[in-house]
């Protein structure tokens, strides 16, 4: 017990305490700026801050997140001091605590997730458009406004009246920020911010430039308890509601986030949420803002190293230090200077990186429209608003079926329906199909994700009406079984994807069928012929008209000729990839063996010497008939001659698995032996004098694979510790 104490805190001193004191040094500045910024006295941001780090800390559930004053809320917090004071904003802050605490209690916090990442997103860029323009204006010696769009009518105003050295020293904090990220990595494990803001109170210190100073003269002993705001209800819950919405928001996606910048637990959503709800009560009921996880904090604490809650802890207890003893410090630092930050931290907020994210999955709509709603009609409002038109882009998806005919050249109609097949979409769905003329012999594709009962009575009575009228109807469905099960009432869920499934359990009702003539081909590699003209050849033609060319694999691909190996399956290969040679045991005749054969060596010259292949890979595989038929010295090869002749190609292999594991047969004998003849064959490639030359000069890799397929996973075989290189 005492050793693990002992433990704790000696981790506490490696990496939390210099952790904690680094990110000290970025909160203060922050915490300063933002109560600056948001109308409220100075020292409000310092309270916020240690309750952040202490109470936070102590109660959250993300072990590396920094809370504090958040820039995010900090756009709301303006407009309530405006409106309700300073007091009463303490209390809408402890009444949006108690609201965090208790949906944290009724683990709320899975219904962040739910929410569209366009709106959230949408909504923190905003956040940050209204942050960095309103503090553009202190940068440049002016006064923000009460709005978004009042501030950028005012902007053209502002920068045609300068203000002398004010403005060059927000512009000079503003260029040393974003300087500071393009540096190496190296030089930015220290924060911007612990730059920046020395370097502006350094240059103005010695310009003598009269600048506007922060002071925190007075602010610790005009404290009152939190006041009810002099309005109606209705007005203090949606205050409450929204300081709530933003800080939950916030301090979820940045614990969120911190997740994947550190090795340690994950964030327990839940408990973060009520820890942020504490601490926001205690900050409201000491006159602190409202607090949030903040990114800038918890990246330059994982940047320095912090492991545990400790260090979120400690940074609180700095502040409180430095509030004490040090606050008079603070007159040191230029507003100007804090104002830089927070523009440069509401650009970075608004950052384009977070419109890209959403343009993949057609959420740039829903992206805009809750940016511009917040910028014009507010923040409650522009989440509604983006929350909306992501439910109807979402309804519309619903209904939107996808109906696209191609005629063939044989005459047949291909047509393929795409899309989520429910009721909303039938009377297009319907539309589509009944525009196709009588008799006419139809390939209908069902590239779908989803099919209710109404769908599939659309497309059944059609069917059954294009068939009546003397038509013909193939139906496909390519990735699952919709229409299939639903036909014959056995819908229970989801099947494989069809690209993989073999033949015969292909085989369902609906399907046209070629009957076997007694020919040289198979009806099913007929019917698979015409599934690659039907729905894969449109896709890949582009790929194989390159390769019409010529060929360049990059690897060779060496292995048996059992039916379960799928080169392409099992290397995630495509088309042109893979140059195969594909043999009963994968064997690698020997230089100079016998009997003599040169079919494998052919390929190896070829493929090496012409091709220029890169990796020579020897694939194996559990339960190999070749390799029972070597342990069998032949016997299983029974009266196949020819077979009894090649297996001889695998006595090296034998020999390795006897100098290893004895003459004495066991349960595992057979899989062993498979894995020793994969090394072996990787020693007789070596007796190729070209092969020996190109590995030496590291131009040739050689690689053994072997495939259980029985839990279908490949494993990586080692090579033999004594390398058997032979130079012919």
């Amino acid at each position: 017990m005492i050793g693990d104490t002992l433990s704790s805190w000696l981790r506490t001193l490696r990496h939390d305490l210099p952790a904690s004191l680094v990110v000290f040094l970025v909160a203060v500045p922050f915490s300063l700026g933002i109560a600056t910024a948001s109308g409220a006295p100075p020292a409000a941001g310092l309270i916020a801050a240690v309750v952040g780090g202490v109470v936070a800390g102590s109660l959250g559930g993300s072990a590396v997140q920094v809370s504090g004053p958040a820039a995010g809320v900090s756009v709301v917090v303006v407009e309530l001091v405006r409106i309700h004071g300073w007091r009463a904003t303490c209390m809408i802050t402890l009444l949006a605590g108690a609201v965090q605490l208790v949906l944290g209690v009724v683990k709320a916090a899975r219904v962040v997730p739910v929410l569209s990442p366009a709106v959230v997103r949408g909504l923190l860029a905003a956040v940050g458009v209204i942050l960095a323009l309103s503090q553009l204006h202190v940068v440049l010696g002016g006064q923000p406004q009460l709005s978004a769009l009042a501030n950028l009518a005012d902007l053209p105003g502002q920068i045609a009246g300068l203000h002398g050295h004010k403005v060059a020293l927000g512009l000079f904090t503003i260029v040393v920020l974003a300087l500071w990220t393009r540096l190496p990595e190296r030089v930015r494990a220290v924060p911007a911010p612990l730059v920046a803001l020395p370097a502006a109170a350094g240059v103005a210190w010695l310009s003598g430039w009269d600048v506007t100073r922060v002071d925190l003269a007075g602010s610790f002993s005009g404290w009152g308890f939190p006041v009810l705001p002099s309005a109606d209800w209705h007005t203090i819950v949606g205050a409450v509601l929204l300081v709530a919405m933003l800080g939950s928001v916030e301090s979820l996606l940045g614990a969120t986030s911190a997740d994947g910048g550190h090795p340690g637990r994950r964030a327990d959503l839940d408990q973060e949420l009520a820890g942020q709800g504490v601490a926001n009560m205690v900050s409201g009921a000491l006159g602190g803002l409202p607090i949030a996880g903040g990114i800038v904090r918890t990246e330059a604490n994982v940047r320095a190293g912090g492991r545990t809650r400790s260090s979120s802890i400690l940074h609180g207890v700095w502040v409180l230090v430095f509030a004490v003893g040090f606050g008079w410090t603070v007159r040191l630092i230029p507003l100007e200077a804090l104002a830089a930050l927070l523009v440069f931290t509401g650009v970075r907020m608004a950052g384009l990186a977070r419109l890209r994210k959403g343009r993949g999955h057609g959420e740039v709509p829903v992206y805009v429209v809750t940016v511009v709603s917040v910028l014009v009609l507010g923040l409650a409002e522009g989440v509604l608003a983006g929350l909306a038109l992501a439910g109807l882009l979402a309804l519309r998806r619903l209904t939107w079926v996808n109906v696209r005919r191609r005629e063939e050249q044989d005459g047949r109609l291909h047509v393929t329906v795409t899309g989520s097949l429910t009721f909303l979409g039938v009377p297009r769905l319907t539309h589509g199909l009944r525009s196709i003329a009588a008799g006419t012999p139809v390939d209908l594709d069902l590239t779908i994700d989803f099919m209710d009962n109404a769908a599939f009575e659309a497309i059944h009575s059609w069917r059954l009406d294009h068939e009546r009228t003397g038509g013909t109807v193939d139906l496909d469905e390519p990735y699952d079984e919709w229409y299939a099960l639903a036909a014959r009432g056995t819908r229970t869920g989801r099947s494989p994807d069809r690209r993989w499934v073999p033949w015969t359990p292909r085989t369902r009702p609906g399907r046209r069928t070629i009957p076997d003539d007694g020919g040289s081909t198979p009806a099913t590699c007929t019917e698979g012929s015409r599934e690659l003209h039907h729905r894969a050849a449109a896709p890949v033609r582009p790929i194989f008209t390159e390769l019409a060319g010529k060929q360049q694999p990059t690897h060779l691909f060496i292995t048996c000729a059992d039916s379960r190996i799928v080169p392409s399956l099992i290397t995630a290969s495509g088309p042109g990839d893979l140059f195969t040679v594909r043999n009963i045991g994968n064997l690698v005749p020997r230089r100079g063996s016998e009997p003599h054969d040169d079919s494998v060596v052919a390929a190896i010259e070829y493929a090496t010497q012409v091709l220029g292949v890169r990796t020579i890979t020897v694939c194996g595989h559990s339960g190999c008939g070749a390799m029972a038929g070597v342990l069998s010295a032949g016997v299983q090869a029974g009266s196949l001659p020819g077979l009894r002749r090649w297996l001889r190609h695998g006595n090296h292999s034998l020999a390795r698995f006897i100098e290893t594991e004895g003459d004495r047969l066991h349960n595992g004998a057979l899989d062993v032996l498979c894995r020793v003849n994969v090394q072996q064959q990787l020693e007789n490639l070596r007796t190729y004098r070209k092969v020996d030359e190109q590995v030496r000069a590291g131009k040739l890799e050689l690689v053994g694979l072997y495939f259980d397929i029985g839990s279908a996973r490949v494993h990586l075989v080692p090579p033999l510790r004594s390398s058997l290189s032979v130079k012919l």
